[in-house]
């Protein structure tokens, strides 16, 4: 697991709830859509990344649902657009390849 400092370390605003969750109870319990926030960073006005990462997994249903489609087909999704649709396709690339060094490893 990476460390990370303590909550009370870092200086957090009220659109980073995904991240303190995060902080105070580990990667491993957070929501699936918990973590998308955290990757997507921030919403929009009037939404912020979790109303986000809950579109995407109520239009998708699960993060391997996701995965692999079309930058500009997720890029429709309210408050994802092109560049949050990169950060999600690099993730997910991230893990492909961490997975085949995991089974190469093995």
């Amino acid at each position: 697991m990476i460390s990370l400092a303590s909550p009370n370390e870092i200086a957090f605003s009220s659109h980073m709830k995904p991240g303190l969750t995060l902080l105070e109870i580990g990667a491993e319990r957070c929501s699936d859509a918990e973590l998308l926030a955290i990757l997507l960073g921030s919403g929009g006005r009037g939404y912020s990344a979790l109303d986000s990462a809950n579109a995407l997994l109520d239009k998708y249903g699960t993060l391997a649902g996701l995965m692999n489609r079309p930058l500009d087909e997720v890029a429709q999704v309210r408050g994802i657009k092109a560049v949050r649709a990169i950060r999600l396709a690099a993730a997910y690339e991230v893990c492909q390849r961490l997975l085949k060094e995991v089974a190469r490893d093995a």
